[in-house]
């Protein structure tokens, strides 16, 4: 079976494991962009951290999850967007204002709005988790 989004398959585990009260997740959705927006969760620390675990055919992710996360998901479609859009994705997607974050993906990379914001630059909206 092949999936559509296998970065929105990964983030809706890891939201059906915390709020079942489960410590871990192990998938075999293993891409640079999942790695990526994982290292940013973890980061801003909404999760406890991750390994890769190779196998033979493909290598698995192990997450640890600490409990933090009360929602996440992926942003479909994937606005792009400038520096003076950012409060009015703010109000759409997170549920008070510095509370949680929005991944974007940028020509620097993947980062926060908030840091999107301090380097006045813009992008296309990936995911949020507060």
């Amino acid at each position: 079976m092949s999936l559509n989004n296998p970065l929105a398959n990964v983030l809706s585990f890891i939201q059906n494991y915390e709020n079942l009260g489960k410590k871990e997740v192990v998938t075999d959705n293993n891409s640079k962009l999942i790695r990526g927006v994982l290292d940013i969760m973890q980061k801003e620390g909404y999760l406890g951290g991750y390994e890769e675990i190779e196998h033979s055919r493909g290598n698995t992710l192990k997450i640890n999850l600490i409990g933090c996360i009360n929602k996440t998901n992926v942003i479909r479609p994937q606005f792009q967007i400038k520096l003076d859009q950012f409060e009015k994705f703010e109000k759409r997607y997170l549920p008070a204002k510095d509370f949680g974050i929005i991944i974007l993906s940028t020509n620097k990379g993947l980062m926060t709005h908030k840091e999107a914001r301090e380097q006045k630059i813009g992008g296309r909206l990936l995911t949020y988790c507060y």
